[in-house]
């Protein structure tokens, strides 16, 4: 589906992506995981023509992303949807008119079958009857969803998620990974997920890949990456776990 070769980026002459080398199989879910500050959301960026690569390429459709002009990201957008960490919402706008705002842009549809799509897809991510309700009257989850169902607007092959879950509590956290992957298969599509919550990885994921020091530190299936000897992993795995396990108690 997504083939990254030796991809580099440095800002200011500080190198974050020293040789990025990603495969990302269609109708998977991939989980991109590693430290913060360590280049995730970087590496994210290139996938949407955000950034453009100091080296490497990117490979999709038999294209490298890397090559293409602006006018022909625009149409590779339309296929590959990211989903901003705090959503991105347009506050004067309603949530029926975000998820219509890119049907309207470039769908070209008759207003009432943009009104019907707007319906389906807010109904898909269970927020039909938040349509006529601005952001700022939305919860961190419902934003989240409203966003998604946006993102969805204009059926998407691969979404990219910059950490769909931050800011939420653990069982909002797990019932928005679980409508991802309602979605997700409902939709037929690929998806890539920035994140730091290691239990979530490894309920939802297809495939972990570990971002560290520029590079792929390992990447595997759940069970190979919770089995892992890898340092840098085995110590970010086991801080994590313990993390989770004093926030449950914490809670309790």
């Amino acid at each position: 589906m997504i083939t990254i070769k030796n991809l580099k980026k440095s800002f200011n002459g500080f190198q974050v992506l020293r040789g990025v080398n990603l495969v990302i199989p269609e109708g998977k879910t991939t989980f991109i995981m590693g430290q913060s500050g360590t280049g995730k959301s970087v590496l994210l960026k290139h996938l949407v023509g955000l950034l453009s690569p100091d080296e490497g390429e990117i490979w999709f459709e038999n294209r490298d992303l890397t090559k293409l002009s602006e006018k022909e990201w625009q149409e590779v957008r339309k296929k590959i949807g990211y989903l901003f960490q705090e959503g991105a919402l347009f506050d004067s706008m309603t949530v029926g008119e975000n998820v219509a705002f890119p049907l309207i842009e470039h769908a070209k549809l008759p207003e009432k079958e943009i009104e019907r799509k707007v319906d389906e897809l807010l109904s898909a991510v269970g927020l039909l009857e938040a349509k006529n309700k601005y952001p700022s009257e939305l919860s961190g989850g419902m934003k989240k969803r409203a966003a998604l169902a946006r993102t969805l607007a204009l059926h998407p092959q691969v979404i990219l998620f910059d950490e769909p879950t931050t800011g939420l509590d653990p069982i909002l956290q797990r019932s928005i990974l679980d409508l991802i992957m309602e979605v997700k298969n409902r939709f037929n599509l690929t998806c890539v997920i920035i994140s730091h919550d290691v239990p979530l990885a490894l309920k939802y994921g297809d495939q972990i890949a570990f971002l560290h020091e520029g590079v792929i530190a390992q990447i595997g299936s759940p069970e190979e990456i919770i089995n892992s000897n890898h340092p840098f992993v085995r110590k970010f795995l086991d801080s994590a776990l313990i993390d989770r396990v004093k926030e449950v108690g914490h809670e309790g």
